[in-house]
C-alpha cells in the first residue's frame, strides 16, 4: 500500500519534517532526536498492517538507531515520562521474580498480561536471572534443568574478561514463547566494551513506538549505567534494533503533536554506588528533567 493510500485510510497526510526518512543518525548533543527521527521515519514510510490486537499499525522492518549515553540520560522531554513506573520495572526485572504481586503494589503496567494470581508467563527478569538451561545427564541420558543467572555472568565477564564478545542476555525461551500471552518483545541484549566504555545493543522483535519504545530506551540505558558503575567503566552507546517497529493508527495524532514540540536537554541520572542487587527505588534520582505535558496513548492488548 502506498503512503498516499495509507494517509487516505487513516484520514491524514504526513510529510517528513526531519529529512531523516532513510538513514538513522547519531545526534550528539541533541535531545533525543534519535527517537523523534524514528517516529518520523515510520509515519513517512510505514506500511499499514493488521495484527493480533485488532488495531492496525503503520509498520517498518528493522529500524535501528544509536544513542550516545555520555550526552545524558535518554529520557524523552517532548512528553512527560512516568519515571516511578520505569524505576520499579527495572528493579522488578533484576529481582528475577516470575510474578507481579510485588510490582503491582507500585505500578499497574503489567497487570493486563498477568493471571488472576499475578503470575506472568513472560517475566523478563525470570529469564535474565534464572534462565532454564536444559543440560543432558550423561549417566541417565535425560535432560536436567539448570538455572543460569545471565546478569551475574555478564558482570563477572566484565570484571574478569571485558574484551569478551559473549556477554549476551536472552529472555527468549522457545517453549515459553509457544504458549505465552505476550512473548518477550525486547528479547535479547549484548554488552560490549570499547575504549573503557560499556555499550549495550538491544534487539526487539516488536516495538510499540508511542508507548513501549521510550520505556525500553530509558530502561536499558539505566541498566547499562548501573552495570558500568559497578564494574568501573564509563557509559558508551545504547544501540537498538526493532524488527517490527510500529505505530498504532490510534496513536498517530498524538505522535504528530509530539513531533511539533521542541526537545529539551537530556537530564542526568544519578545512581547510588551500590552493587546491582542492592539497588532500591530511592537509589535513583533525576537532575534537570524538564519536559512537556503527557500525551495519552491507549494500550493495545
Amino acid at each position: 500500500m502506498s503512503n498516499e493510500r495509507i494517509g487516505a485510510a487513516l484520514d491524514f497526510q504526513y510529510e517528513s519534517i526531519y529529512d531523516c526518512a532513510t538513514t538513522p543518525q547519531i545526534h550528539n548533543g541533541e535531545a533525543m532526536r534519535e527517537y523523534l527521527d524514528l517516529v518520523d521515519r515510520v509515519l513517512s514510510k510505514g506500511i499499514l498492517k493488521k495484527n493480533r490486537t485488532g488495531v492496525d499499525t503503520l509498520s517498518c522492518f528493522a529500524e535501528h538507531y544509536t544513542i550516545d549515553l555520555s550526552e545524558g540520560y535518554p529520557l524523552l522531554t517532548t512528553k512527560r515520562m512516568q519515571t516511578k513506573s520505569l524505576f520499579y520495572e527495572v528493579l522488578w526485572y533484576l529481582s528475577g521474580e516470575d510474578h507481579i504481586r510485588n510490582l503491582q503494589k507500585k505500578t499497574k503496567i503489567w497487570d493486563a498480561w498477568a493471571d488472576g494470581n499475578g503470575n506472568l508467563e513472560t517475566a523478563y527478569g525470570r529469564f535474565w536471572r534464572r534462565f532454564p538451561s536444559a543440560q543432558i545427564n550423561l549417566a541417565t541420558g535425560k535432560y536436567e534443568i539448570k538455572e543460569v543467572d545471565q546478569i551475574a555472568e555478564v558482570i563477572n565477564l566484565l570484571k574478569t574478561n571485558p574484551t569478551s564478545r559473549r556477554m549476551v542476555v536472552s529472555a527468549w525461551e522457545p517453549g515459553n514463547a509457544l504458549h505465552s500471552k505476550l512473548p518477550p518483545c525486547h528479547y535479547t541484549f549484548v554488552f560490549n566494551v570499547q575504549e573503557g566504555k560499556l555499550n549495550c545493543h538491544l534487539t526487539q522483535r516488536s516495538g510499540d513506538i508511542a508507548l513501549g519504545i521510550p520505556f525500553n530506551i530509558a530502561a536499558y540505558s539505566l541498566l547499562t549505567q548501573a552495570i558500568a558503575q559497578e564494574v568501573n567503566l564509563e557509559v558508551g552507546y545504547f544501540s537498538h534494533t526493532i524488527v517490527d517497529a510500529h505505530i498504532y493508527v490510534n496513536h498517530v495524532a498524538g505522535l504528530k503533536e509530539q513531533l511539533k514540540r521542541t526537545p529539551r536537554p537530556r537530564p542526568k541520572l544519578l545512581i547510588a554506588k551500590k552493587p546491582l542487587d542492592e539497588l532500591q527505588y530511592e537509589d535513583f534520582s533525576l537532575v534537570g528533567y524538564e519536559c512537556d505535558e503527557p500525551i495519552k496513548f491507549e494500550v493495545a492488548v
